[in-house]
């Protein structure tokens, strides 16, 4: 992850500091401008999106500078002019910031982020914020619909093995946004205040000349509370070992390899056998969401999840795309049918029903009267370049507030949202966008 007071400004692609130097000839760098971050489409039979990555972002912002080894860098391979070497150097973002809260969930549409200011500084900040927005919130939406697979069992993260070094703290803090209890990743833990949680892998025992002798050593260390791997050599005697070495109270065993269904059967009717009703049994093996639901009859406890989660199950993205809405006052949209998009600066409502339960998503116009009943789905991050919101200082809380406000959110879905099978986005958005 990037160092505190180190700069991000450079994280970015070379057509964004292209156009700041071409608005400063055309004359349009200092029109005001409003981009908006959305999506066209959910990834193939999604029903939705959550948001993830806001106090990261907010964080990155403040890192967003250009001093003298990005500017060196800029002007000795010639990237950009001298006047606009000169409007970076003193590049500070100015303008405002809202959107919808970490946690929400969105549809195609959904206008979750809002940047405004002027051309030039609004125009520069679209990779760093999809960059962020989409890798976060595509592990979200995955977190999301495990957890809605696990019910109330416990999710463990374990993806760090099987990502990018600076990649896996994010994934653990989007998951953990979206329901996981903890996660195996220390950085993410340090950094975002993640609970984190690890015992013994199987380098150890086989480490050891004797199963007995590993799970001796691992007693000794870390109680007999702790999760003991019983699947190195023969299940049945890994568990029955284990229960020697750590006795009854034994807190947990991880079952890694083999058919699940059966291995935790035949493991949970072992353990009860020995004396050892309260060990917990868990789950792993590049489980996704339909595996765990899969799982939900037998007799375990929870899942440890990595490769399908850091993958984002199968959408790797979250396809959120950063556009020009408004310049100068006036709303504007590409031409193209194939990508176009609702043209001006909106703001976006939630409508219920007496239970409580989201019916539409309505979008309006920034003059427009709020719609009776709504919900606003917007708050300011930003006002005049200053952060009005915690999320950057405090990176703890941020995510303990994402996490409670994805709880409530989830409050407000019916439970068919959370279906698992293909459908349709879970909620209606006014205007559609072909009417648009």
């Amino acid at each position: 992850m990037i160092a505190p007071g180190s700069s991000v400004a450079l994280m970015t692609d070379q057509y964004e500091l292209t156009m700041i130097d071409a608005a400063l000839r055309s004359g349009v760098a200092d029109l005001p401008a409003t981009f908006e971050v959305f999506c066209r489409r959910l990834p193939p039979g999604r029903r939705y999106g959550v948001v993830a990555g806001t106090g990261r972002l907010l964080a990155a912002l403040e890192q967003f500078r250009f001093g003298a080894a990005e500017l060196d860098f800029l002007r000795r391979e010639r990237i950009v002019s001298g006047a606009g070497l000169r409007r970076l150097a003193e590049f500070s973002f100015s303008g405002d910031i809202a959107g919808y809260a970490e946690g929400e969930f969105y549809v195609p549409g959904s206008p979750i982020l809002t940047v405004s200011g002027t051309f030039a500084e609004t125009v520069v900040l679209e990779t760093l914020v999809l960059s962020i927005l989409n890798h976060d919130s595509a592990i979200a939406a995955a977190a999301a619909r495990m957890r809605a697979a696990a019910g109330s069992r416990m999710l463990l993260e374990g993806g760090s093995r099987r990502t990018h070094e600076e990649a896996a703290p994010a994934a653990a803090r989007a998951a953990y946004v979206c329901g996981f209890d903890a996660t195996s990743n220390l950085e993410a833990g340090r950094r975002f205040g993640v609970p984190t949680g690890g015992t013994i892998g199987h380098a150890f025992i086989l480490a050891h000349s004797d199963e007995r002798a590993a799970m001796a050593a691992q007693v000794e260390l870390l109680g007999a509370g702790s999760t003991y791997l019983v699947d190195t050599y023969d299940v049945a005697e890994g568990v029955r070992r284990a229960v020697e070495a750590a006795g009854p109270e034994m807190g947990a065993l991880r079952i890694d390899s083999g058919d699940l269904t059966s291995g935790a059967v035949a493991v949970r009717r072992q353990l009860d056998e020995l004396g050892a009703h309260r060990t917990r049994v868990i789950l792993s093996g590049d489980l996704d969401e339909h595996d765990i639901a899969a799982l939900a009859s037998v007799p375990a406890d929870g899942y440890l999840v990595g490769t399908e989660l850091v993958a984002g199950a199968g959408a790797p993205t979250a396809g959120l795309v950063y556009k020009l809405v408004e310049i100068d006052g006036r709303a504007v949209r590409k031409r193209s049918l194939a990508k176009s998009w609702r043209p001006g600066r909106k703001r976006a409502y939630r409508l219920l029903d007496d239970a409580g339960f989201a019916t539409t998503e309505v979008l309006l116009g920034s003059d427009a009267a709020a719609p009776a009943g709504g919900v606003a789905l917007q708050t300011d991050f930003v006002r005049h370049g200053g952060i009005v919101v915690a999320e950057a200082a405090d990176a703890t809380g941020s995510v303990r507030r994402a996490r409670a406000y994805h709880r409530g959110a989830l409050n407000r879905l019916r439970p068919a949202a959370l279906d698992l099978s293909p459908g349709e986005p879970w909620l209606p958005i006014e205007p559609a966008l072909e009417d648009a």
